[in-house]
């Protein structure tokens, strides 16, 4: 194992650490427990999001704190939640007076310990909804999950949920936001290599050299199956196939295209298959009228790529145009 770090058991906190001082203008580190939150506190009269879960996916989820996003994210340790007792700080840091919405991506371990975590802030008078995020077609039901799993299309829910938020919307109105996003959005993925958990020192699964994993997790878990290496073009074909037949999208629609990194892929090839991904679509009558090509939600140093597609109406378009600022994220 080849990485950067120091003691495998630290490397959350000193990453953690090291974006608070990269970031100063943008968000403020709790240390004990361990959040990141928005500069300034809380925004009064605003709803507030919260997000969170294992690291390893970065930006995901520290990277979209700020204007337009999140206004807390917890970070877990790698590929695992984080405890009870450091999200429901969160939703207090994030608490302007008009309640907190929790993004949580459809996980076991998150989904029990934000459930937690919302009964130790209600108790406290914050309240708190939460919208699960299952947008991965792969599989049904996987090691981490009952039912699918949520993956790349996180980020549209952050933006669209995070842009409402900060138009002024109440928590009603911004829940059903973000349940629209998660209800049209689906998303797709491929592994050429495993990725190493520092403090497991191996890599995730064993994957030969001549064959990749489509419908992969952002954790390793399995996917549908597994293929001899083909070229971009016949493994993009795959993804989009999968994602399109799920959202059952017809001729004249309008969507945003995401081809998300998982890490180790450089931008030269996301790209080879966004535009694969994009002349896919557009041969079925539908019209790609916003896109993202980068890695956004990752899995440490894994070498591969998803393909995320959010069904478009003029409210989710102006929602993702409003202006955001974030580490990861702005325009």
């Amino acid at each position: 194992m080849k990485k950067l770090i120091n003691d495998p058991q630290n490397v959350v906190t000193e990453s953690v650490q090291g974006f608070g001082l990269a970031h100063a203008d943008l968000v403020a580190v709790h240390t004990d427990p361990l959040f990141v939150a928005r500069v300034g506190g809380a925004v009064q009269g605003k709803v507030g999001l919260v997000s969170g879960g294992g690291s390893g996916h970065e930006p995901l989820h520290a990277g979209f704190v700020g204007h337009g996003m999140l206004d807390a994210a917890v970070p877990g340790a790698m590929f695992t939640s984080p405890t009870p007792d450091q999200i429901a700080p969160a939703f207090t840091a994030a608490d302007g007076g008009a309640g907190v919405l929790a993004i949580v991506k459809n996980y076991t371990g998150d989904v029990l310990n934000f459930e937690t975590a919302v009964e130790l802030a209600e108790a406290e008078d914050v309240e708190v909804r939460t919208v699960l995020v299952n947008d991965d077609v792969a599989v049904e039901d996987s090691l981490y999950t009952a039912g699918r799993r949520g993956v790349a299309g996180t980020v549209a829910v952050e933006k669209i949920a995070g842009a409402a938020a900060e138009r002024g919307d109440d928590l009603a109105a911004v829940t059903a936001v973000a349940e629209r996003v998660v209800a049209n959005v689906r998303t797709m993925g491929v592994a050429l290599t495993a990725c190493t958990v520092p403090h497991a020192g191996r890599p995730s699964f064993d994957l030969p050299e001549d064959e990749v994993e489509i419908g992969i997790g952002i954790h390793g878990e399995p996917g549908r199956h597994r293929i001899p290496l083909a070229s971009a073009d016949e493994i993009t074909g795959m993804l989009v196939t999968a994602v399109a037949d799920d959202l059952a999208l017809t001729e004249g629609e309008r969507v945003l295209l995401l081809v998300n990194g998982m890490g180790g892929t450089p931008a030269s090839e996301l790209y080879v298959v966004y535009g694969q991904a994009r002349r896919l679509l557009e041969a079925r009558g539908v019209e790609v009228t916003r896109s993202l090509v980068g890695s956004y939600v990752t899995s440490l140093e894994m070498q591969g790529a998803s393909v995320t597609v959010l069904r478009l109406d003029d409210e989710l378009t102006a929602l993702w145009d409003a202006p955001v600022h974030t580490a990861a994220l702005r325009w």
